[in-house]
């Protein structure tokens, strides 16, 4: 009776921590936890470039990142500042690919 007990327990405790990871799986539409951090840190390295940058205003342009993918969008003053917007977020490690919606003032 006892080993019934103990077999039942660890299969509810595989069954429970299976339901767990199986939670935190991405689908094509949701992040898994890793990469909403992953994405978390491409996109404070895409900020943190722009800060550093002469031309390019970190607090005119937004910046979020969905799966490695970096969308970039607010205002520009020029075409040149759009472009090097573009040009910073695809130099930065992480980066997959970028889609510049910066609309130009």
């Amino acid at each position: 009776m006892l080993d019934i007990r103990k077999l039942l327990a660890a299969g509810l405790a595989a069954a429970t921590l299976g339901l767990g990871l199986a939670g935190c799986a991405g689908t094509r539409h949701q992040e898994s936890t890793g990469e909403y951090v992953d994405d978390a840190a491409v996109t404070t390295k895409v900020k943190a470039a722009f800060v550093k940058d002469k031309d390019v205003s970190a607090l005119d342009i937004k910046v979020q990142t969905f799966k490695g993918t970096v969308q970039l969008s607010g205002f520009a003053p020029s075409q040149d500042v759009r472009y090097r917007a573009e040009q910073i977020a695809r130099a930065t490690p992480g980066v997959k690919a970028v889609s510049n919606d910066i609309q130009l003032k």
